[in-house]
This record gives C-alpha cells, structure tokens and sequence, in this order.
C-alpha cells in the first residue's frame, strides 16, 4: 500500500459552533494509506503507539505506525478455510482488551476472538449462542469489568441475509459475561452494527445500519449488565435519503460523552442529547473510527485510512 500522508480528502460541515470546540475549523482529513478493498475496525493500540485497521475483503489486519507507514499485521485475520468463503470473509471490528490482547470480529470463522499481540494462539471467546452458530460478529466493546458487548449482523455470510448456513433468526446485541458465557442483550434490531459505551458506562450505544431505520440506539446499561429500554438517540435516516453516502456504523465516545458516529456524510459529531454539531465529511462511505493517544480521530472510509488532528 502507498503512504499518502501528504494527501487530504473531505471538508468539515459546521452546524453549530460548538462544533469548532471539538475540532479546528481549519483541521485537514489526512490520507495515511489507501487502495483497501474496504477499511474498517481502527483500534489503537498504546503499548506501541501504533493502528490495526480491517481490510476485510482481503482477510487482513494492517498495521500503521508513525515514521513507519503501513504493514501487514496478520493474514488471514478473519478466515481460515480452503475455499473461497464470502466477499467479506476477514475481520471487522478490532479491539485492544484489558489484558492488552487483539480482540477481533471475524467474518469468516464466525466468532470473536482475542489473540496475544506479540506472539500467535488464538482463542474464542464466543462462536455460537445456545449451540447455534453466530452470523458474523460486526463489533465489539470492553466494559471495565470485563464483560464484552458485541453485534452480530448477516454481512459477512456468502449470501448474508438469505444464506442457508444461517442458524439463529435474529440479528443479535450480545454480552460475553465473566463466565465466558455469550448472553443475548437486542434480539430486535435489523442491522445492529457498531456498539460503543458513554464514558460512565450508563449507556450503550449501538448503531443501526439499514438504510430504512437508520438510527443510532442508547440503551440504558442495567446494574447486573443487561440493557434497558432502547431509544432512538439519532435518526440519521434523512440523511440517507438525501443521498449522503454510508450509514450507521462504527462510533466512540470522548471523554465528554459526545458521539463520534461514522454515518452519511462521513463521521458524525453529537453532543450527549443527540443533537448533530457537525460532520467530518470524508466524501466515502466511512465504516469506523477511532481516537488515538496522539491527539487524532483515525477514520476508515471505503478505500481509504485517514486522520484528523481533535482538540
């Protein structure tokens, strides 16, 4: 892949000022690599101060570094078979755990799973709810205790929605609790997609990618680690018909609680009531994003890796 770091994409779209608290007016969306079949699941990783990100048709984790650019991480990262699986057979959505481990969605083995960084040894930590394989885990998120939170959306099955190797008949929120044991939260959503939690941790937030229903859900986060009532914090199906492109997808929280959501029109900023502050419009299709210990929020947008400097 070509280091691009020099090149920028996209504008910012101001709707109220606050926006500019956030982020410079004058911050450029910079292109660290490009050429991906399509990017996704950026997690920073401290002990290194490097990025893994998903290429998730091409079944590989790449690595970004400061001075260093881009390499291979690990290939395959989401499927392991001798035939041709999907067009999505990779890893999606990445995390580094509590005990600094990768932790990866992975498409094609239809599990999530969490691997040492330095040295290989794979282990699943959820493949299938109640003896019933999972579809294709999407994303994931740690909560302090432990627990993790995780989707389970049709896109990486060969046919997705229609494919015969389906077992379970929902689209599943699901908790890995403390015994190891996967929980199902959501059993009602269309196209659960990414899944974040507010910096309390009361909330869990989970994007919705259906172009129909295209929200962002908060659920309250119970004291025994189910979820409450969901509310739509963020209908940003308007926005599809307009014809910005991409949809709910990855998203994070600051330290202050505003949502950084990638959707149409790029990454959308929020404030903690859901009110739409602005847009880092990267002109793509933007799957996910994530905040770096060196002051940037890394996006992965269709083709692209890209950052931009935050206040």
């Amino acid at each position: 892949m070509i280091s691009t770091a020099q090149k920028t994409i996209g504008k910012l779209v101001k709707l109220e000022d606050s926006f500019y608290e956030l982020i410079d007016q004058n911050a450029q969306i910079e292109v660290l690599g490009e050429g991906y079949r399509w990017s996704e699941g950026p997690a920073w990783v401290k002990d290194g101060n490097f990025l893994l990100f998903s290429d998730v048709p091409n079944n590989v984790i790449h690595k970004w570094k400061e001075g260093e650019g881009i390499s291979v991480f690990l290939k395959p990262s989401g499927y392991t078979g001798v035939l041709p699986y999907s067009n999505e057979p990779g890893s999606n959505g990445l995390i580094i755990n509590m005990k600094g481990e990768l932790v990866a969605c992975e498409h094609g083995d239809r599990r999530v799973s969490a691997m040492p960084l330095k040295m290989g040894g794979k282990r699943t930590l959820s493949d299938n709810f109640k003896g019933k394989k999972l579809h294709s885990p999407n994303d994931i998120c740690q909560k302090s205790n432990g627990d993790y939170y995780f989707t389970d959306p049709p896109y990486g099955l060969p046919l997705q929605e229609n494919d015969s190797t389906k077992e379970l008949t929902h689209y599943g929120v699901y908790r890995i609790n403390s015994k190891g044991v996967t929980e199902l939260l959501i059993s009602n959503l269309t196209r659960p997609n990414g899944v974040c939690f507010s910096p309390d941790e009361k909330i869990l937030y989970v994007a919705q990618s259906d172009p129909e229903k295209a929200y962002i859900m908060a659920y309250t986060v119970l004291p025994n680690g189910k979820l409450g009532k969901g509310k739509v914090f963020f209908d940003a199906t308007p926005m599809v018909k307009q014809g910005l492109p991409g949809l709910p997808d990855g998203l994070r929280t600051d330290a202050d609680g505003n949502v950084f959501s990638t959707g149409p029109g790029g990454v959308l900023v929020l404030d903690v009531n859901g009110k739409l502050l602005g847009r880092i419009e990267t002109g793509q299709p933007t799957a996910n994003c994530t905040f770096g210990a060196d002051g940037y929020l890394y996006m992965t947008a269709n083709m692209y890796l890209c950052r931009i400097k935050i206040k």
